[in-house]
């Protein structure tokens, strides 16, 4: 059994978009709000944490949704298409609200872009599993999560670049620059996956099988107890680890200009060596995870990012080593980010996965719309040294949590060689 790369790397378009996007946001909106509408950090974090809030429950509801649609182009691509096309009408305006310093205009434009993007993450992300064999998952989520670390290069390629070190920043060009990159993204995504036809050949592939339920379903349809008790704890694991993890990516720009003291888009360039790390990184991970297990693999990124975290917390200045331990934080975060979502999807029923994807981003969602309220907080009145420190603390309790789950693990693939798992189907 081989994965199709070419396929999985069209379907990874979509997320690649999705990711230039949410890159954009969480670098230059937070800039925004602090400097053209001079809002405190904690007002701010929570002004972050709204895209979460409508996640929270629209991913679900979207994920459910697109499970039950059959349109002629297939039940995920018509979200996928229509999402996008509000959203990069909608988010080339927020520059236009912050150059008019215009906060209601900003906050409209900003809420109409959340919603379209919270109609089709999950359709989006539910492509992959819909046309990927089981056991080849956490491979075809590797190449998946380089495509939208890609997304995340490219949007921090233009920060770094274009945002100046003095001056009042215009953001406009940014902005229209990642929307065409989104639509040529998804339109290429349309010309090259026929999602119908290949939904077809995986249910003819895996149906005979009949281990779709095996392991997760009962004969009532109902998951067995013992994987609900795995279910719920790496839910759990995903909420405290994006708990950790969001907190620093939200605030890593304002923190290293205010803490650290590094002038205008240089922030971008310590984001993207991180994001380089994890491109490296997304794809041995599948691999790896192929022949030691996922759990293994996400408990050893969860370890490192710990680690790398509580370094972190003793740079009172900007020095290179903090570039080091970036290096090692994408790679920590590839390990537990390939692996995660087909673990909780490897629990759900064919007919499922769109809801089950939905499960996933209520539990990263939920720890999202909290942590940069509770972080900015810290933050605001303790002080800017309380980020790394907070995140440790959050990183070990994933730890925890994610070492008693038992399910949802991947089966080894024993390759009859090691180029095996390096080959590529037409």
């Amino acid at each position: 059994m081989k994965l199709n790369y070419r396929r999985t790397f069209f379907i990874g378009l979509a997320f690649m978009s999705i990711s230039a996007f949410w890159q954009l946001y969480d670098s230059i909106v937070p800039l925004i709000l602090k400097h053209t509408f001079e809002i405190g950090d904690t007002l701010a974090g929570g002004i972050m944490a709204i895209d979460n809030i409508l996640a929270l429950f629209m991913l679900p509801l979207f994920g459910a949704f697109s499970d039950k649609v059959s349109t002629a182009i297939g039940k995920r691509m018509p979200f996928i298409l229509g999402g996008t096309a509000v959203a990069v009408i909608s988010m080339v305006l927020i520059p236009v609200a912050d150059n008019l310093v215009s906060l209601p205009l900003f906050v409209l434009v900003l809420l109409v872009a959340l919603v379209a993007m919270s109609t089709y993450r999950s359709p989006a992300v539910a492509l992959m599993p819909d046309v990927t064999p089981k056991p080849l998952r956490s491979q075809a989520n590797g190449i998946i999560n380089l495509m939208g670390a890609l997304g995340a290069v490219f949007s921090l390629a233009l920060i770094a670049f274009l945002v100046p070190a003095t001056g009042v920043p215009n953001y406009f060009v940014i902005f229209a620059i990642v929307a065409a990159f989104m639509v040529i993204s998804v339109a290429i995504l349309f010309v090259t996956i026929k999602e119908n036809r290949i939904a077809h050949e995986m249910e003819a592939l895996e149906h005979p099988a009949g281990d779709a339920k095996e392991e997760v379903m009962g004969g009532s349809g109902k998951m067995d107890p013992l994987v609900k008790r795995s279910f719920w704890l790496i839910l759990a694991s995903i909420f405290f680890w994006f708990f950790a993890y969001n907190a620093v990516t939200t605030a890593f720009s304002k923190y290293i200009q205010s803490h650290l003291g590094v002038a205008g888009g240089g922030f971008a360039s310590s984001l993207m060596i991180a994001t380089v790390a994890a491109v490296i990184a997304f794809v041995p991970a599948g691999m790896i995870a192929a022949r030691i297990g996922r759990k293994r693999t996400i408990l050893t990124g969860i370890a490192v990012l710990a680690l790398c975290f509580a370094l972190a917390s003793l740079f009172t200045t900007f020095s290179p080593l903090l570039n080091v331990l970036l290096v090692f934080v994408g790679f920590g975060w590839a390990a537990i980010n390939v692996n995660s979502y087909p673990m909780v999807v490897e629990m759900a029923k064919g007919s499922d996965i769109g809801k089950y994807t939905g499960y996933y981003y209520t539990a990263s969602m939920s720890a999202q719309i909290l942590t940069p309220v509770l972080s900015g907080f810290f933050m605001e009145h303790v002080g800017y040294g309380t980020l790394f420190p907070y995140a440790t603390i959050f990183m070990i309790i994933a730890f925890i949590t994610m070492s008693q789950v038992k399910h949802g693990d991947s089966k080894v693939i024993s390759p009859k060689s090691k180029l095996e798992l390096l080959d590529v189907e037409d």
